[in-house]
């Protein structure tokens, strides 16, 4: 066992640190079992999920500038947007982001829901 004094932000911190050996054996099949354990499993209503890459025939995709958070969706399906409109606030880097509307339509499908963690390109909306 090794101490150590770590500093973060500004606080001391005595750490105690234990050496570990790699020559350490594991029962394999128990590891893999008790990370597919049911609880551990989450559950998802299928309404929340949508496919990402869900686009209607004709409609122009709005697609994530950045990897982020779905803060808030400020449109609902049906929509008339004129050309600036907020559509989806997208949270990045503790910043928040407005998501506009790039020109005038209708929200034809929102591919993305409150909380839902999107990638560079993901598509969040589509317009017609």
């Amino acid at each position: 066992m090794k101490k150590f004094i770590v500093t973060v932000n500004g606080k001391k911190y005595d750490v105690e640190v234990e050496e570990v050996k790699s020559d350490i054996s594991y029962d394999k099949k128990s590891v893999e079992e008790s990370a597919v354990k049911k609880e551990n499993i989450p559950s998802y209503n299928h309404t929340q999920i949508k496919n990402t890459q869900e686009v209607i025939d004709g409609a122009a995709t709005v697609n994530a500038p950045m990897p982020g958070t779905i803060l808030d969706i400020k449109v609902s399906l049906g929509q008339t947007v004129k050309r600036g409109d907020v559509l989806i606030i997208l949270e990045a880097m503790k910043m928040e982001n407005e998501i506009t509307s790039p020109y005038d339509g209708v929200v034809a499908s929102i591919n993305v829901s409150k909380g839902a963690s999107v990638n560079t390109g993901d598509i969040l909306l589509s317009l017609k």
